[in-house]
Formats: C-alpha cells, structure tokens, sequence
C-alpha cells in the first residue's frame, strides 16, 4: 500500500471514480460525504491519513469550511481541493486556508494522480529536511 488518501466529496459517482484510480494506483482509500464528516474522520484518523482530496461544494459544510477548521486546528496533512470551480478568490481563499493543490472537474486519471504524487513528493522531501 502506498498509503491512505481521504476522500472527500457528496457525490457518490465522483467518489467511485476517484476512488477507481487510487486504489489502482496503490492507496487505500477513506471516504467521506462533507466536510463534517471529513472532518471527523482526519481528527479520528489523523496519524494514519497520508493526504485529503476534498470538495469544495457540499452540503452542511463546504471544502473551504472545512479546509479552514483543519488549519485553525494547525493540521499538517496536506488537502488538494477538487472543484468545477476555477475562480481565482476561491483558490486564494483555499491556499491561504493551506490547500496545496486544486483539480478543476470532470477528473481525469493522469492529473489526478500526479497531483497526488507531487503533493505527497513534497511532503516527504519537507519530512526529511
């Protein structure tokens, strides 16, 4: 396994697909629903979580609410929004909050998962410094 990716999104379909080439690629997989559930589930399983793809659009509380609790509560893992949304306020609101990545939907495969890689490669190097 090359390590657990929480996945956070409303959409049951988007959740499949993504989840389809993670796990082809080698990571385990944890969904979540919203971001009141991602949220739990990163405070739950924080130590074993490698990153979060999150959503920002969805119900109770949104990507960027969440993203903001998590660095209010000066969390480390690293968040790559996903959004069909590529407003230039959104992103720097998302960055300021920590994201570290942001794919723009539908997802496509390759991008996917050299954005994970990328942001994961830099985690690392960061560890090891």
């Amino acid at each position: 396994m090359a390590g657990t990716i929480l996945l956070i999104d409303d959409s049951e379909t988007v959740r499949q697909q993504v989840r389809r080439t993670l796990v082809g690629a080698g990571y385990e997989v944890l969904e979540a629903s919203d971001g009141v559930d991602g949220l739990e589930k990163i405070r739950r399983r924080r130590a074993d979580l490698f990153l979060a793809l999150c959503d920002i659009n969805m119900p109770r509380m949104n990507g960027l609410e969440m993203l903001e609790h998590l660095h209010r509560d000066g969390s480390t893992l690293p968040v790559v929004m996903l959004t069909t949304e590529g407003q230039p306020l959104l992103i720097r609101r998302a960055k300021q909050a920590g994201a570290k990545g942001w794919i723009v939907k539908p997802i496509k495969p390759e991008p996917l998962l050299a954005a994970v890689t990328r942001v994961l490669g830099a985690k690392g190097a960061a560890g090891t410094k």
